[in-house]
């Protein structure tokens, strides 16, 4: 039988199934690490990854789909004679996995020697992250439809349109080795995201949390809601650089490209922003950016992809870039210690920051609002583009609700501007920060970020839509 399933439209008969007990995990790791020495791999790694999630979508006001999904991957990479390669199943009985390691010592065998793999490691100690939460966990179908049906009445009451997503559920993970490595995590997950139309207005919110609890559906849907309602009759202004307040989801969107420029690897290769820029003040003195997987607002596993633990790592100090994340080879190669963020081997990247927070400030949006003579306020931003990788100059659009704000107050809504922009200028052109919240966007990326007063922000035209 395959260790995935899938179930559709079982609104009103439980949550999602529960993950398995980690001496299972443990079970199916000693097994194919065993196969793997059996089958004569000089070493072995397993990791196992295991989600079992439940989502409720609506459209039009109403209920459409619930989808309620669990799978287990088994991921096993073999060491060779200097060669590496990695092979996967979803299935978990001996047969299966016996399959899956011969698979992976097949390709192993195939592959040119590796200079950059370094043996596997033994034992480690990691930090103590809390971040499943039982009452996620057990959220059912009900009490998101429940949760739903509140913002569709809203919808209606107001004439608008609802659509959106209300997710819940858990995953784990687990990485072993044939050096008696061990490392397990596990972590609930809750997610709320809703766009509401109006006419040929619409705006959308989002938010996620370990903790249903911080969720709160209504509350999004009001925001979008009204941001909907004053977006009906836009104005069309003249493209130009305006003083911008993006609030977090819209600095979550330009400053999300800087991902992988704090990179060891990046550097390396010569494709990153920070090439010949360490130690320069590149970025505004009020900016502050670290790699923190233990933040309480972050989610992830305190772990890398090859079980090094991660480390918090201080990548900008005041607008200075200070330091780089290392994998154990870029590590090895820069004389340097590994941070903990390198990715599962073997892999193109190296190494990359995946907890990013930025230090906030104590300006709230309304203060910032207050305190602009004239600007933008910007909801949200897509349709993405990098076209000068070491400026980091964008292009992208702005949507679900741009608004006017003149004499310290929102005036009315305005047309989408495409913008074309420096995200390094960006970030010497901050005035004010807001408090670092947990900020997601469309995509999977997430990263905790303040709202941003950016003064001299380039928008090159505007949009027909």
């Amino acid at each position: 039988m395959s260790a995935a399933r899938k179930t559709r439209g079982q609104a009103g008969k439980g949550g999602a199934p529960q993950l398995r007990a980690e001496r299972e995990l443990r079970g199916i790791a000693e097994s194919v690490l065993r196969l793997a020495k059996a089958a004569g791999a000089r070493e072995a790694e397993v990791q196992l990854d295991e989600v079992s999630d439940a989502l409720t979508r609506f459209a039009n006001n109403a209920i459409h789909q619930n989808v309620a999904e669990h799978g287990l991957t088994v991921s096993i990479r073999t060491v060779v004679d200097g060669r590496t390669a990695r092979a996967t199943t979803n299935r978990v009985e001996e047969d299966a996995l016996r399959a899956a390691v011969e698979a992976s010592l097949s390709l192993a065998h195939s592959q040119p020697k590796d200079p950059r793999l370094l043996p596997l490691m033994g034992r480690q100690r990691y930090a103590r992250v809390k971040r499943f939460v039982p009452a996620t966990a057990a959220l059912r179908p009900e009490e998101r439809a429940r949760a739903v049906r509140g913002v569709c009445d809203l919808a209606v009451k107001r004439g608008q349109n609802a659509a959106g997503i209300f997710s819940s559920g858990q995953t784990q993970m687990a990485i072993a080795n044939s050096r008696g490595l061990f490392a397990a995590y596990r972590q609930t997950r809750a997610e709320f995201s809703i766009t509401m139309q109006e006419a040929p207005a619409a705006s959308w919110a989002k938010a996620n949390s370990p903790r249903v609890a911080d969720i709160h559906p209504l509350e999004l849907a009001q925001r979008a809601s009204d941001k909907a309602h004053r977006g009906v009759d836009a104005r069309e202004l003249a493209p130009g650089r305006y003083t911008v307040i993006l609030e977090p989801a819209a600095v979550l969107d330009l400053v999300g490209f800087l991902f992988y420029d704090f990179a060891a690897t990046a550097l390396e290769d010569k494709r990153s922003c920070l090439n010949e820029r360490m130690g320069t003040q590149l970025f505004g003195k009020n900016i502050s950016i670290a790699d923190d997987v233990c933040h309480p607002l972050q989610l992830g596993a305190p772990f890398d992809g090859e079980g090094l633990p991660r480390q918090r790592v201080l990548l900008v100090d005041r607008g200075v870039p200070k330091n780089l994340v290392y994998s154990r080879y870029a590590a090895k190669q820069a004389r340097k210690k590994p941070t903990g963020h390198g990715f599962a081997l073997p892999n193109e990247y190296g190494e990359a920051p995946m907890n990013l927070v930025f230090a906030g400030g104590s300006s709230s949006l309304e203060e910032m609002i207050s305190g602009t003579e004239h600007g933008l306020l910007v909801t949200r931003l897509w349709y993405i583009r990098e076209v000068d990788p070491y400026e980091k100059v964008l292009t992208g659009m702005t949507r679900d609700g741009l608004f006017l704000v003149e004499k310290g107050r929102v005036a009315c809504a305005v047309r989408n501007f495409r913008f074309n922009q420096s995200v390094l200028e960006m970030l010497r052109n901050v005035e004010l920060l807001g408090p670092a919240v947990r900020a997601t966007g469309e995509e999977a990326f997430e990263m905790v970020v303040p709202a941003m007063k950016v003064r001299e922000f380039h928008f090159s035209e505007v949009t027909k839509f």
